[in-house]
């Protein structure tokens, strides 16, 4: 079966990857000159990359490992200590640790948050605990009835005091979706804490030890190609072309740089593009049915991410960190934990700017300016005095529409990857599976999105061969 995958983020790949595991043809279409999505990166004049998003590889991220597994480059993680780390804003420099002890879920976490005595009181801890009892009793059905009320309502809920949320759930919440308690959808945060309770080192960090085209996309691209399949880039699809009974009959893929205008025919037809773009392109027939309709409770939040490289090192911390400022969420000297971007001498930070809706629209120029004087609280002793740091270069990258917002609600809005059109498809971390809007995300909808195209065993290629029990075991 010969398969057209619009967009080859980690959906997209993933997509095309068990496909051809499965016997199959995909022919991954992207619109622009690199590989990746919303995990994408660029080098600069100067050979130095610039990426989409700080991208973080959790313990509980179970079918992102097993796909690093399956193309032989698990070395390529960087793990981290069993730790989370956060700034105090009100002592600054000084940083706040919950560190896991090497013993089984969810013990590990709840010691964590006893141990921390410098952002909760034994009450606010207890509170929360018992807070958290439903979630270890019922799991994930507990965590997606939850979406009826935000997080900060969720606490609420739990006679969880306010100030659980300004020490910890403030920052929690704009590193996963990138808006703040009150406006998040409780799910979400419960999904996490979820996996990291029930999984020894779900909370368990690593970085990719370079840019995510080269070291992660790349290897999928040579995968998919050595099973003959196909990655084409600069090749955007235009237009999704339809027959009289509303299937598809093509994608007609715009001819840029030269290249003529095409239509692809193939037997099967996977939109692996964001939601926002997709609304764009559906037909006007499709637009009627209800599956469809749904899409637009789906909205991408914007998001802007930082890199600031300065002229010598602000901290020789190898890890993540979460800032606990209005403006920003998460950082890391990516010179400290990305072997590829590693300086003994100088730091390069990497920085979440969010919410980013009153910051998008401003230039460059205002965000690193605003930046600076973020950090001059969070590394006061290198801002001050007679010989500041100093910046040596930026990038701003900012994505007007990333992850959809996940608001409360919003569960309902995320689609099968099954839709009602009976020869397409859709794949992405926005559409229904038990992860968040997250690269866990993504790989798992891919995954999905091939097994349901092999089961339906669409289009004229006869016999259809299964996806391997190892690839979908975990899904």
């Amino acid at each position: 079966m010969r398969v057209a995958i619009a967009g080859a983020g980690l959906a997209g790949l993933s997509c095309a990857k068990y496909l051809v595991d499965a016997g199959h043809t995909p022919i991954v279409l992207e619109r622009r000159d690199v590989l990746g999505g919303k995990v994408a990166a660029w080098k600069d004049e100067d050979g130095d990359w610039y990426e989409t998003g700080l991208h973080i590889f959790f313990g509980a991220y179970p079918n992102m490992l097993q796909l690093f597994k399956e193309l032989g480059i698990e070395d390529r993680l960087q793990w981290k200590q069993h730790t989370m780390i956060m700034n105090q804003p009100d002592r600054p420099g000084v940083y706040s640790r919950f560190d896991f002890p090497d013993i089984p879920a969810p013990w590990n976490g709840l010691v964590a948050i006893l141990r921390n005595n410098n952002m909760l009181t034994w009450e606010e801890k207890i509170k929360f605990g018992l807070g958290l009892l439903p979630v270890m009793a019922r799991g994930q059905a507990y965590v997606e009835e939850m979406d009826q009320y935000s997080w900060t309502q969720w606490l609420q809920k739990h006679g969880i005091p306010e100030r659980v949320n300004d020490e910890i759930f403030i920052a929690m919440a704009k590193s996963l979706n990138f808006i703040d308690p009150d406006e998040i959808s409780a799910t979400v945060i419960l999904t996490a804490m979820n996996r990291f309770l029930q999984e020894r080192y779900g909370s368990k960090m690593a970085f990719l030890d370079g840019a995510p085209p080269e070291r992660l996309c790349q290897p999928l691209v040579d995968h998919i190609t050595a099973g003959g399949g196909e990655v084409r880039l600069n090749a955007p699809v235009q237009e999704f072309i339809l027959d009289d009974n509303h299937q598809v009959t093509g994608f007609r893929i715009a001819g840029i740089q030269g290249q003529p205008e095409e239509i692809l025919s193939v037997d099967a037809y996977v939109s692996a593009m964001p939601v926002d773009p997709l609304k764009l392109m559906l037909p006007e027939p499709w637009r009627q049915m209800e599956y469809f309709q749904k899409l637009d409770g789906l909205v991408g939040v914007p998001v802007i991410n930082l890199h600031l490289w300065f002229d010598r090192k602000l901290t020789d911390i190898d890890h993540l960190l979460f800032s606990r400022s209005k403006l920003l969420s998460v950082y890391a000297d990516m010179s400290n934990t990305c072997r590829e971007y590693a300086d003994p001498d100088r730091s390069m930070l990497e920085l979440v700017l969010a919410p980013a809706a009153d910051w998008i629209g401003r230039s460059d120029e205002d965000i690193v300016a605003a930046t600076l004087e973020e950090l001059k609280n969070l590394f006061p002793t290198h801002f001050t005095g007679a010989n500041p740091a100093v910046l040596r270069k930026s990038h701003v990258v900012k994505t007007p529409r990333s992850v959809y917002r996940a608001t409360p609600g919003c569960q309902q809005y995320r689609p099968s990857q099954v839709s009602p059109i009976p020869n397409f498809y859709l794949t992405g971390d926005y559409t229904m599976q038990r992860y968040l809007a997250s690269m866990e995300g993504a790989v798992l909808s891919g995954k999905l999105t091939a097994r349901a195209i092999v089961e339906q065993g669409q289009g004229t290629s006869g016999s259809v061969n299964p996806i391997p029990q190892a690839v979908a075991a975990k899904a």
